[in-house]
């Protein structure tokens, strides 16, 4: 009698356990490259007139997963970690690139109503530059080279491609209409880790997928006083096997921030407008791309940068300048790939070099 007892309770117990247990999923991204770069002072070449590197691209592994609440109801999380595969990961004195970093870090509700989600977490406006980017997440990729700004990265200083302290919420699909928003709480004295100090940034989008058709809109700004921000309109559309694509974005204060890594909105001008447009091909496992980007040097003056002369100033916003490239990709199984491809970009600053990149390299997912 016990024994059957005993059996009953821990099947009980076992069965209990089983329904309350989260689904979790171990993911993670590698790539790594062989570049020869031809161009010094540049923002992304600082080691003399030519260079030749291996670079890890925003290599990262992390956790995410749900529990079912029950009626229709979810906790979602996600633990995402960067790190360097070409670098020892120690966090530096200056806190560089080698150091493991977060990316995006959240807990959240998701159900009928959409999602709701609050960490550390990527803005509504990084969030759409992706889907017009083949090479995302390579060295190759568009906001690293001019073709998108910068307010696409996840790293930055002033409430912008990933913010801290912040909530986000996303809707869900009808007939492939979208909307999204996210707001940032301020922390008394908080002037790093994308936040201006004692005031709240927020932004917004709208979007509609259907078919091969993807057009979206975006709205983001610091909430510093002034209000620095900026405006971004994009699409896509996908037919047979060809694809084209192409985005605008508007320099109310935001883009020039991001670049000269200033915190306020009133002292760093506007202006800084970028455009690009681009396609690509796809054959058997195979895809082949091509992008131009073009962009406005910003309406500040030196003083309002910081700098002595406007060319000191970052090479993206001191003058206009413009992107090119084209890449191969070879799919060598649904989660590997292979591409090689060439950059281009041509500052107008003359205290900037134009560069030459070539590159070759593998990503894995996982």
């Amino acid at each position: 009698m016990n024994r059957k007892l005993a059996t009953a309770i821990g099947a009980i117990l076992a069965g209990g356990m089983t329904a309350a247990q989260a689904d979790v999923t171990l993911f993670g991204h590698l790539d790594l490259s062989l570049n020869y770069i031809d161009g010094s002072s540049s923002p992304y070449v600082s080691r003399g007139d030519e260079d030749t590197r291996f670079e890890c691209t925003t290599c990262s592994i992390g956790f995410k997963g749900s529990e079912d609440l029950g009626n229709g109801l979810k906790a979602v999380f996600k633990l995402d970690f960067q790190f360097d595969m070409d670098e020892r990961n120690a966090r530096g004195a200056n806190n560089d690139s080698g150091a493991i970093t977060d990316r995006d870090q959240w807990l959240g509700l998701a159900g009928n109503f959409g999602s709701i989600k609050v960490g550390t977490i990527s803005t509504t406006y990084k969030s759409t530059g992706a889907k017009l980017d083949p090479g995302y997440r390579t060295i190759a990729q568009m906001r690293d080279i001019g073709i998108q700004s910068a307010l696409h990265s996840g790293a930055g200083s002033n409430g912008q491609g990933r913010a801290e302290n912040t909530a986000r919420y996303d809707s869900p699909s009808w007939n492939g209409l979208k909307f999204n928003a996210h707001y940032t709480l301020s922390k008394d004295g908080q002037t790093t880790k994308g936040q201006v100090a004692n005031d709240n940034g927020w932004g917004a989008g709208v979007s509609y997928e259907n078919g091969g058709l993807l057009v979206f809109g975006n709205y983001i700004t610091n909430g510093a006083d002034g209000d620095a921000e900026a405006y971004k309109a994009g699409a896509k559309f996908t037919f047979n096997n060809f694809s084209v694509f192409g985005q605008y974005e508007v320099d109310a204060g935001m883009i020039t921030d991001r670049y000269n890594g200033t915190l306020g909105a009133d002292t760093d001008g506007d202006g800084a407008d970028i455009w690009m447009a681009g396609g690509s091909y796809s054959f058997g496992n195979n895809m082949i791309y091509a992008a131009y980007g073009q962009g406005d040097g910003t309406d500040a003056t030196a003083s309002d940068l910081g700098v002595a002369s406007k060319d000191d100033a970052n090479g993206f916003i001191a003058d206009d300048h413009v992107s090119f490239e084209i890449v191969g990709i070879h799919m060598l199984s649904k989660r590997t790939l292979a591409y090689a491809g060439y950059v281009n970009v041509d500052f107008d600053a003359s205290g900037w070099d134009d560069i030459d990149h070539y590159t070759m390299g593998m990503k894995h997912k996982f």
